[in-house]
């Protein structure tokens, strides 16, 4: 397969205007990318759960992790390399799909307004456990690794999207914090949702936990490590599937909001000052050194541009949509073990709905993000009082939630290559500091999620 680009466009806008791919239904290598994407799921899905006995505890690797693996081997082989614009591609249709899959979470959160009041109190406090986590494990590693003061950026948060933000408010985009947390991102994004299904397995076999703690410790405010999460705990105790699932929803949403404000106010100062006090000894040569630790990207400008600057993909909302439902159609009936024209009406009422999301996401100019529309009008449509609630609620129980995620980490695997090298250049120091980040978020969550529910019985 050629590494040329689909379709470039040439663009007008200065300065550095960025490259323009637009597929189009002619473009042969849409068309190669959209069979992986249902040939891996479908493939995944044959495979099923596999358990790993640790004696003490279980590993369950779901169909989603083969998923992610084969879209990785897929992505990063170099006999025949899958076209880098391809893999731009899977990114877009991935960020479309994070939204297929909230509407289909969305679904479960209407029925289960009364149980998720009763466990209020558990839901806000454990959003306490993505502060505490992170900064008193992560942190002190990073600075025994001697990181410098990119520490900070890398550690007070899972850093998600939001802390772009914050980080760049207090310190600039020219600071090492800013570096740290592009570097925590990029970790993040290849890493994350895998580190996350593993430990939520782990801590779903020891049977110390509610298993209402282990969802709620899976709102972490990342969609797709939530996704992964909240599957081990399902997987582990599928009775309670769709309580899990609008624990681990509403948990997220909860760190989405709540998460800016206290990144700003509590997490970042308090990761700062927490530095500055373990480093009090160390000599300025030691900041430089850390500073100056990488040979090719050795300023944070120069990591952001290699982060952000990307070619725009220009695909159709409804071509997306399209690979997407097609995929996780396959996906649902093999996991089914037989096909229903309810799974085709489930694909298309959640792909309504996040044609809607986006829809007036565009409109308010990302003033009411899409991921908050999806989230309350699915809620909205699945409450008792709604005239379609019964009648979506049983269609969409042909759709399993874990057919949704193996269907998007098939598409999120494709995509991953891209950045296999730029994660080689950020330093191996982020790979012990981002595994603490994530296992000590979820942990702490979980931990202070089973204190709360055990005090309000």
């Amino acid at each position: 397969m050629s590494n040329k680009p689909l379709e470039v466009q040439a663009a007008t806008s200065e300065p550095r205007p960025p490259r323009i791919i637009a597929p189009t239904l002619r473009s042969r290598g849409l068309w190669v990318l959209a069979g992986l994407i249902v040939v891996i799921a479908a493939i995944a899905q044959f495979i099923g759960p596999r358990e790993i006995s640790l004696g003490f505890a279980a590993l369950s690797l779901l169909p989603m992790i083969w998923a992610l693996a084969m879209g990785v081997a897929i992505s990063t082989q170099r006999i025949r390399p899958l076209p880098l614009d391809l893999q731009h591609v899977a990114n877009a249709i991935m960020s479309v799909a994070v939204l297929v899959l909230v509407a289909r979470l969305s679904f479960t959160l209407g029925p289960n307004i009364p149980f998720l009041l009763d466990a209020g109190p558990a839901l806000l406090l454990q959003e306490i456990g993505n502060i505490i986590g992170p900064i008193c494990l992560a942190l002190p590693l990073a600075v025994m690794l001697r990181m410098g003061s990119a520490t900070v950026g890398a550690t007070f948060s899972i850093d998600r999207e939001g802390a772009f933000a914050m980080v760049t408010e207090r310190f600039g985009t020219n600071s090492q914090q800013y570096r740290g947390v592009l570097s925590m991102y990029i970790f993040g994004s290849v890493f994350g949702a895998v580190i996350i299904s593993l430990i939520a397995s782990l801590a779903s076999s020891l049977g110390i936990f509610d298993w209402r703690a282990l969802a709620m410790g899976a709102g972490v405010g990342s969609g797709s490590m939530m996704a992964a999460g909240s599957a081990s705990v399902t997987a582990a105790h599928p009775e309670f599937a769709d309580q899990i699932l609008a624990l681990s929803t509403t948990a997220n949403l909860i760190a989405s909001i709540a998460g800016a404000y206290l990144g700003i106010w509590v997490a970042l100062p308090l990761a700062d000052r927490f530095y500055r006090f373990l480093t009090r000894r160390q000599s300025a040569k030691d900041e430089v050194k850390a500073a100056g630790a990488h040979k090719i990207l050795k300023t944070s400008g120069d990591l952001a541009s290699a982060v952000t600057d990307a070619p725009l993909v220009r695909l159709p909302l409804w071509m997306s949509l399209s690979v997407i439902s097609i995929a996780g159609v396959v996906v649902s009936a093999v996991l089914a073990g037989s096909f229903s024209w309810n799974m085709i009406l489930t694909f298309l009422a959640m792909s309504v709905l996040t044609a809607v999301g986006i829809g007036i996401a565009r409109i308010t100019k990302g003033k009411a993000p899409a991921i908050i529309v999806v989230i309350t009008v699915g809620t909205l449509l699945t409450i008792p009082a709604s005239p379609v609630s019964s009648w979506l609620l049983q269609v969409s129980e042909s759709v399993d939630f874990l057919a949704v995620i193996t269907m998007m980490l098939s598409v999120a695997g494709l995509s991953i290559g891209k950045d296999i090298p730029l994660l080689r250049q950020i330093g191996w120091k982020i790979i012990p500091v981002g595994i603490v980040v994530i296992v000590s978020t979820y942990l702490a969550s979980t931990v202070i999620a089973e204190g709360v529910l055990q005090i309000i019985g």
